[in-house]
């Protein structure tokens, strides 16, 4: 009975933050103005469902070149198969839904008018309210965890939640970033807990839910290899006392990974034939990415203010790029990510495949320029430290700040926790482009650490109000 007591006690902070963070979202992502379907990425998921729905075949959505409202289209690996299959269950949930993306798919194969179709996602957006939610509450309770504060989980689950509704224009469109926050901040509250814990089953939780983010995003794969590594240097080496019982646990997530990903490859080669985690994805990106190494000496420099929020939509015009600054704008004409999109597409014109050429494209564009490939990472990952936008012009200084108190008092815990997070920002710069919406998951290292220095330095102000200062002898 005081163990039941005891668990709806602890049960009880989690589910009011959630109620409370479910209910701020879902109002910010209510109030977004109505987005067309065909906006954006939204068609690259919702036309795998389409197919998913009408077909019951999971394909590459519009990078095919068969037109699957007429006919049926061949399987695909193109996506990762989560988020698709998610919007395929609010479609299955809510006709009017379904009807918007049957239209929307329809109009882009020419079928039917776009100005006939309702620009209709109510389904997703309250989904993903929910998603991130969830991803609050496991980041507050990780800032928990780690500090053992009850004023660190409140007040990380409210700078996360006011940090995701400055975002929740991106968070509005049907595209998976809630997703990704969600099961990157629950995977990361789990292998926390495994660290803490050093039982087993926490690193077989954990693994489940690293499979399910990288078969939500496939650039999430890697990831596996830095928290295999850090989960074996926290059991033997930083862990008081050791656990020796950590390279089972490890052995376990790797099991239940490997399972998850396994299922999918196996899927490719029965239904694709081939064997993998998908085709293209990874070559359309970094093809697109090397476009940036065009980036001349002063968008180098200037691409700090730039991206720095506030100071950039002061200083430069991110509306219509009518300056300097306009090839890191999205749609601009001349654009990095417009000049990327415009090469790939000639090369798929030309040969059809861009896998089997890019091994031969990376050897050229690296051969002689690999150091500004990783001197322009720079800029990009600067640029993509952000989400939040006015928001993380608080978080991020604090972030900075814990992660120096940490070292100086080895809370190696938050460090380990952060590690992941800020490995992908460096990832993403790598092989991506500068956009904050690929680095969400920051918000949460980012909530904890300054929601700790933050309890901090209250704490300390308490101490040396005047009526608290022992009186000297």
């Amino acid at each position: 009975m005081s163990r039941l007591l005891m668990m709806r006690s602890a049960a009880g902070p989690k589910i009011a933050l959630a109620c409370l963070s479910f209910l701020v979202l879902v109002v910010a992502l209510v109030q977004q103005p109505a987005k067309r379907l065909r906006d954006f990425d939204q068609p690259f998921y919702i036309t795998i469902a389409y197919d998913l729905d009408r077909h019951g075949i999971f394909s590459n959505g519009i990078f095919v070149d068969i037109d699957s409202t007429v006919a049926v289209p061949r399987s695909g690996m193109f996506f990762a198969p989560v988020y698709p299959l998610v919007v395929l269950a609010a479609m299955k949930v809510d006709p009017r839904f379904a009807e918007a993306v049957a239209c929307s798919v329809e109009a882009d194969r020419g079928h039917r008018d776009e100005a006939t179709c309702e620009p209709y996602a109510t389904p997703m957006r309250i989904i993903h309210a929910l998603l991130l939610a969830l991803g609050i509450v496991a980041v507050a309770g990780a800032g928990r965890q780690i500090f053992g504060s009850r004023a660190v989980f409140w007040l990380a689950g409210a700078l996360a939640t006011l940090a995701l509704a400055a975002e929740a224009d991106i968070f509005s469109y049907v595209m998976t970033e809630s997703m990704t926050f969600s099961l990157y901040s629950l995977f990361a509250a789990a292998i926390l807990h495994a660290w803490r814990a050093g039982r087993p089953r926490h690193y077989v939780l954990a693994g489940g839910l690293l499979g399910a983010l990288a078969l939500t995003r496939l650039s999430f794969f890697p990831l596996f290899l830095l928290v295999a590594g850090l989960s074996l240097l926290h059991g033997y080496q930083l862990s008081q006392p050791r656990r020796p019982s950590t390279g089972m646990g490890v052995l376990g997530m790797m099991l239940v990974f490997a399972l998850l990903l396994g299922g999918w490859g196996l899927r490719n080669a029965i239904s694709v034939g081939k064997l993998g985690l998908t085709e293209e994805y990874g070559s359309a990106a970094l093809i697109e990415r090397f476009a940036y190494d065009d980036m001349s000496s002063s968008e180098f420099f200037f691409a700090f203010p730039y991206c720095t929020p506030g100071l950039g939509e002061l200083a430069f015009d991110k509306v219509s790029g009518a300056d300097s600054m306009h090839r890191f704008a999205y749609d601009t004409p001349g654009s990095f990510f417009n000049m990327g999109r415009d090469r790939r597409n000639a090369l798929v014109k030309e040969h059809g495949r861009l896998d089997p050429l890019i091994g031969g494209i990376a050897r050229d564009e690296l051969r002689d320029n690999w150091w500004r490939h990783l001197v322009v990472a720079i800029p990009l990952a600067w640029c993509g430290m952000w989400p939040g936008h006015l928001v993380s012009l608080l978080l991020v200084p604090l972030f900075g700040v814990a992660c120096v108190r940490a070292v100086r008092h080895s809370q190696w815990q938050f460090l380990l926790y952060a590690a992941p997070a800020i490995a992908m920002l460096a990832l993403h710069a790598l092989v991506a482009n500068h956009y904050t919406r690929y680095n969400i998951i920051l918000i949460g290292p980012f909530a904890v650490g300054a929601a700790w220095i933050i309890c901090e330095w209250t704490s300390k102000l308490r101490w040396r109000r005047p009526g608290d200062i022992p009186a000297r002898a």
